[in-house]
């Protein structure tokens, strides 16, 4: 033996200990998934050798008949799950049972509410694994040997899942994994071979490769069992159910699937399950979840489609298979026109991969399409839970931009709350007359969106402008311009211009009213120098008496915020601040003759109109000083 024959005692890592806390407390109600967990643990076992024996076929070790052994034993109180696939060694049991290297584990941890049912349905987003045989026992300990290394490193781990485990190098002849878990008190109903059969079936029924357990003796006429005579049988159909034909799949079937491929408690919310035959044959199971995985912001984890070549599991990997903003569909796809020893290297050139994507991506858009237009109840909750996401498409999926456009929603404030319910169709039905552009506002809320100085003149003449307070929606407008032949018109950028909606007469009026101001708007520039790139008269709005609004091809105010919030280096562009000739403020300050004055009731003005914008002041103190002062003068 090396030297890591040696018996050690290691804590687990803290987000493990966490984990098996919740579980233990959490899952108690749902305690039979640990059986689905550990076979399918097992299938991926199985996977994973058959994938490295196509370079390595050594690996079988004269064995190729790849199964999965479940087995219990009354008298000893145990449940045993076995697979004979890649096994582990030493250092990948420490590495993979120790901790959780995942990422995102620190922001689903940062979610947990101590709340045992919402906490619930979290564990099961972030998927137990190993870890739910806790939920049923005591103690659990896993015999493991890598295939293809000798058999005196073998390994055994074991646990009362307390926070810390030992593990020992040890002699094992058969390559795999074999757990065993000592079942707590008052745990009996998994001593029964019934019971456990009747979840394998409905759990794992179509796990590609047999589950054997024991038969269970028959008595015979005098009511005596032979108990020297032991014979086993396949308890699943170890069909894999994508390669079936859709008539005879139930949806209860469809859905337990899911749960085995996701990883997830909650039924998915729609399924596409295709065979497509002719220059290219692949066949898609592809799943669109009830509820985000808690790690859907992390847009560096593609894990969620499973690539299967010829029925032999290749890689999970959705880079490849679906853009980023669908990282959070789940499934199969298999084919039989990829190499059996194709890489990820491959894939990226593969024109193959690029057609099945494609295809992919469009049976998504048009069940979500057929779901909008269908179920829009079914539909608003799959937007709460995934909007955002979508939201990321239009600026990396030029293809299917115009079909993106459709689905996505928004609040408005013809819709009068935060909901985002309003399709661009509606809210294009519903133009005034004459109108040519679709109307926006970004802001950091909902509030400070609904409440902007930019919407008055909308308000005042009845025109609809949506309201978009999502973080992505800067992005999102930067890449979605127009819609059904309207451009996307910011109420926020530019000089205001309401096209037709304007007559002549109101036209005429505003250029009388601007020369009459001329004098105002250059007292106002002089005062306030270089913190302004220009100062005009508005006709935007009623109820305000000055606002800022960002020159046509700059930045946004709200986008220049967040990205320094995100530490990003941002060059400052200068606001354009525009008066509200009609407001009593702007009248007085017109008529102001001292100079001292003016540049207070200027200064007030602008970081008045910077607060109004969700802005921060350079200097709080000096503003609520002249405010003050101000103040008293006029009491």
């Amino acid at each position: 033996m090396g030297i890591d024959a040696h018996k050690e005692t290691m804590g687990f890592q803290t987000e493990v200990k966490q984990l098996l806390n919740l579980m233990i407390n959490s899952l108690y109600s749902n305690k039979e998934i640990f059986l689905r967990e550990l076979v399918s643990n097992a299938a991926d076992a199985a996977d994973k050798l058959r994938f490295e024996a196509l370079s390595d076929d050594k690996l079988y070790e004269d064995d190729a008949t790849l199964q999965i052994n479940v087995d219990f034993d009354a008298d000893a109180r145990t449940v045993t799950v076995s697979d004979n696939g890649i096994g582990m060694t030493r250092q990948e049991v420490i590495e993979n049972i120790g901790t959780i290297a995942r990422s995102g584990t620190k922001a689903f941890f940062g979610k947990l509410t101590g709340d045992e049912a919402k906490d619930s349905q979290l564990i099961g987003q972030f998927g137990v694994g190993f870890y739910s045989a806790f939920i049923v026992a005591d103690k659990v300990t896993l015999k493991t040997r890598r295939a293809g290394e000798s058999a005196d490193l073998g390994v055994i781990w074991e646990s009362a899942g307390e926070g810390e485990f030992t593990i020992e190098t040890i002699e094992l002849p058969k390559r795999g994994t074999e757990i065993t878990l000592h079942l707590r008190e008052g745990e009996d109903e998994f001593l029964n071979g019934w019971r456990l059969r009747n979840i394998i079936s409905k759990y794992s029924d179509h796990i590609n490769l047999p589950i054997v357990m024991r038969k269970e003796p028959v008595p015979d006429e005098e009511g005596k069992v032979d108990d020297s005579v032991i014979e086993f049988e396949t308890v699943n159909k170890a069909t894999a159910l994508w390669t079936l034909s859709k008539n005879d799949i139930s949806d209860e079937q469809y859905n337990e699937f899911y749960k085995q491929v996701a990883h997830d408690f909650e039924d998915p919310l729609t399924w596409s399950h295709n065979k497509v035959e002719g220059n290219i044959e692949y066949t898609s199971l592809l799943y669109i979840p009830s509820r985000a995985p808690f790690d859907l912001w992390d847009r560096d984890r593609m894990h969620g489609i499973k690539l299967y070549v010829k029925r032999v599991f290749i890689m999970e990997d959705s880079e490849q298979l679906m853009p980023r903003y669908l990282r959070f569909i789940r499934g199969v796809i298999d084919t039989n026109d990829l190499p059996l020893n194709v890489s990820r290297e491959i894939l990226q050139s593969s024109k193959t991969i690029d057609t099945i994507r494609a295809a992919s991506v469009k049976k998504v858009l048009s069940e979500l399409t057929k779901m909008a237009e269908n179920s829009p109840e079914q539909y608003s909750k799959f937007w709460q839970e995934f909007g955002q996401v979508i939201k990321e498409g239009p600026g990396e999926d030029f293809a299917n931009k115009e079909t993106l456009a459709k689905l996505i929603r928004f609040a408005s404030t013809e819709s009068g709350n935060a909901e985002q319910t309003v399709s661009l169709a509606d809210y294009v039905s519903r133009m005034q007359e004459k109108q040519d552009k679709i109307y926006y506002i970004t802001a950091e809320s909902f509030a400070a969106a609904k409440n902007s100085p930019h919407l008055e003149v909308f308000r005042k003449k009845g025109i609809e402008v949506l309201l978009l307070t999502d973080r992505v929606d800067e992005w999102l407008v930067n890449s979605l311009t127009d819609f059904d032949g309207k451009h996307l018109q910011s109420v926020a950028k530019g000089d205001l211009d309401l096209g037709e909606l304007e007559d002549e007469d109101e036209k005429k009026a505003h250029e009388a009213v601007e020369k009459d101001f001329e004098g105002l708007v250059e007292r106002v520039k002089t005062t306030l120098g270089d913190k302004v790139k220009e100062v005009r008269i508005t006709h935007r709005l009623t109820d305000s008496p000055a606002c800022l609004v960002a020159d046509h091809y700059d930045m946004s105010g709200n986008l220049e915020r967040m990205l320094k919030a995100a530490g990003q280096q941002v060059q400052t562009s200068k606001p354009i601040l525009e008066l509200n000739p009609e407001h009593p403020m702007v009248v007085k300050l017109n008529d102001e003759n001292s100079e001292d004055k003016f540049a207070d009731w200027t200064s007030i003005l602008f970081d008045q109109a910077l607060l109004a914008e969700g802005g921060q002041l350079d200097d709080p103190a000096s503003f609520v000083k002249k405010l003050n002062a101000m103040l008293l003068q006029q009491a």
